[in-house]
């Protein structure tokens, strides 16, 4: 589970008013407890770890995008599917949906400010290809533009370049602007609010945008440092026609040589600097693409409950070592199959799903989510007709911080847009599992974000309720010790189990899910 640049918040308003007073129940039916309770025990520790030795062994070369390990990942989820006799989404044998991705590879050269040249890696950091010219610079303190507050006021950035800092205005008394409150605002985190700035810049019509934060810059510095060293690597992003302004990251002493107060001045003013840009970089279309697999429902077959992970993990090391991703999200792939694998067999005894479920393996999650980004943007089912995501992202481990019971989970998200997909997520594990669920990831003002950080949040993003299934980090996380003689079986099956009984659920009840949180846009 990695996110590296997020989205702005788009949502689309998709609640029907008259369930509103709906009560959420669970299914208290003796032969739909006793059918649901055989099929769940189809899920085994066996299979889980059989399916898992496979998928996370070094022949799958750690399932980099686009590689030829996640290409020998695919094809394995495929063929299970058609092993196990469960449609392709898109009909016929296609169980594929092509996901255009583009590589921006390491830009070199330098950047001069008034003269002064610093070179790239060396206090600026860009991933994006820019036109090697000279441009005015124009400071637009926070980067923030909204009804109640902006700082595009007094200013014009057509054709320039836009400097921009972390964080968002204060009164003299210590009170956040767009709150009134001591409490800061969603301005105040980069993850949520650093693409939308850049949006932005561009809609003002700016030809590129320089961010300073130091530890954003020390991020990006990581990952371009990464991508030098392995030379045949670098940022992957959505393929667009869209045009996108440059983007620059920049430390401390660079953001002070564009201009020298820029920690204690939060006006917007044309600057008196300049920036000339001599970068060379090179751009290759990469190839990858979501599995998607669906048992279609008896009643609803209109409306989709989808269960998704992420089938992709980050390659292998300059050394050759595999980062084998047993955990992430090896874990919550092998639990897909499985939970294919029982609404399969019910589907087979003429039990199966009242609405239809979608098994949704999504790439490029380590590279920013964008598997799963596409799919929200060019859905195989209509979002409005999407009536959860279950997400799955790690539940192989133990979270070594935690401290009390290890049959536990962290559950991200129930109660963010839909009060009854959090009351159902609750009895059907009191009734089936009894699994303590924990929700100390769930906390709005967790610096972690972990809600933003994995496949769900693009479907949250158009209003689909969801949960985020995760066992939290450890030692191994992102490591090429992520491997499956690590994974508490045990575990996995009990929280399959969960993610299985909680779409069972929401396939079958007679009611939709109730959206009564619906965002709109931001």
């Amino acid at each position: 589970m990695k996110k590296i640049l997020y989205a702005g918040l788009v949502f689309a308003v998709a609640c029907n008013s008259a369930q509103q007073n709906n009560s959420t129940t669970v299914t208290n039916n003796s032969s739909d407890d006793t059918n649901r309770i055989d099929y769940a025990k189809t899920i085994t520790e066996e299979e889980l770890k059989e399916h898992l030795y496979t998928y996370a062994s070094d022949e799958f070369e750690g399932r980099n995008t686009g590689e030829p390990g996640q290409k020998k990942a695919v094809e394995y989820l495929k063929a299970e599917y058609e092993a196990l006799g469960i449609p392709a989404a898109k009909g016929g044998n296609d169980y594929f949906q092509k996901v255009p991705l583009e590589i921006s590879g390491v830009p070199t050269g330098q950047i001069k400010i008034n003269g002064q040249e610093f070179s790239m890696g060396e206090g600026v950091i860009s991933f994006s290809s820019v036109a090697n010219k000279t441009f005015d610079i124009v400071y637009a303190g926070y980067g923030i533009d909204t009804e109640k507050y902006s700082d595009y006021n007094n200013i014009d950035v057509k054709g320039k370049y836009v400097l921009v800092k972390i964080g968002e205005p204060k009164t003299d008394y210590g009170s956040y602007i767009l709150t009134g409150t001591k409490t800061p605002s969603v301005w105040s985190n980069w993850r949520e609010t650093l693409t939308k700035r850049v949006e932005i810049a561009q809609e003002k019509g700016a030809e590129g945008f320089i961010y300073y934060d130091e530890d954003f810059y020390n991020r990006a510095k990581r990952r371009y440092d990464h991508y030098a060293e392995r030379k045949d690597d670098g940022q992957i992003s959505l393929k667009t026609d869209e045009k996108k302004i440059a983007n620059l990251m920049v430390n401390q002493k660079v953001a002070e040589a564009l201009f020298n107060d820029i920690d204690t001045d939060n006006k917007a003013k044309e600057l008196d600097a300049t920036i000339s840009l001599n970068l060379q970089n090179t751009n290759r279309e990469v190839d990858s693409e979501n599995v998607v697999a669906i048992i279609e429902g008896k009643s609803k077959p209109e409306e989709y409950v989808v269960i998704s992970a992420h089938l992709d993990h980050v390659g292998v090391d300059p050394s050759g070592d595999v980062y084998n991703g047993a955990d992430d999200d090896g874990s919550g792939t092998v639990a897909i199959l499985e939970i294919a694998e029982a609404f399969k067999k019910a589907a087979e005894d003429g039990n199966g799903p009242e609405r239809s479920i979608v098994f949704l393996h999504v790439t490029g999650e380590e590279k920013g989510l964008l598997g799963s980004e596409y799919y929200s943007e060019n859905p195989i089912f209509p979002m409005e007709q999407t009536v959860a995501d279950l997400n799955i992202d790690m539940i192989g481990r133990i979270d070594p911080k935690r401290d009390g019971n290890r049959n536990y989970i962290y559950l991200i998200g129930s109660d963010k847009l839909s009060t009854d997909l959090h009351e159902l997520s609750e009895k059907v594990n009191e009734k089936y599992t009894q699994i303590e669920l924990d929700y100390t990831y769930n906390d709005e003002n967790d610096p972690n974000r972990f809600y933003y950080r994995s496949d769900h949040y693009n479907f949250a993003k158009h209003n689909v309720p969801i949960i985020f299934y995760f066992n939290g980090t450890h030692d191994d996380y992102h490591k090429v010790t992520d491997t499956p003689d690590k994974i508490n079986y045990d575990l996995l099956k009990n929280r399959t189990d969960l993610v299985f009984h909680t779409a069972w659920e929401i396939a079958n009840r007679p009611e939709r899910l109730v959206v009564d949180k619906a965002v709109s846009e931001n």
